[in-house]
């Protein structure tokens, strides 16, 4: 009963901890809030997105070192340090969301011909 106790905290806490940058998906975003916006205002729309999802992308892979050092830290030496473990927050739902406008925003590119293409980062395993 105790082993089964402290596995199932184990993947609580392993489940709590947050997610590197290149593992969160795009949510979805309608391409048709960008039927109005001619070639140049999707670029600059483009290019806003794009920074402001790096920005968020650099800080949750902060939050993703941090809560991995918490983790190693409260397994091997001291427990309490597993309360600092963060997790998936409103950093992971807005890079989710940035994904999905920059999807939006290169499906209402191709319909309308301006070549507008995000780089993808390479997964890393």
């Amino acid at each position: 009963m105790r082993r089964m106790l402290v596995l199932a905290g184990t993947l609580v806490v392993l489940g709590a901890c947050a997610k590197r940058a290149d593992q969160i998906a795009a949510a979805y975003v309608s391409p048709l809030q960008y039927d109005s916006f001619n070639c140049q205002q999707l670029g600059e729309e483009a290019q806003r997105i794009s920074s402001r999802a790096a920005m968020v992308a650099g800080v949750q892979d902060e939050k993703a070192t941090r809560d991995a050092v918490a983790m190693g830290v409260g397994l091997i030496i001291f427990w309490p340090a597993l309360f600092a473990i963060g997790g998936n927050d409103q950093q992971t739902a807005e890079l989710a969301r940035l994904r999905g406008e920059m999807e939006a925003i290169e499906q209402a590119s191709t319909r309308k011909k301006c070549n507008i293409h995000f780089r993808r980062p390479l997964p890393t395993s």
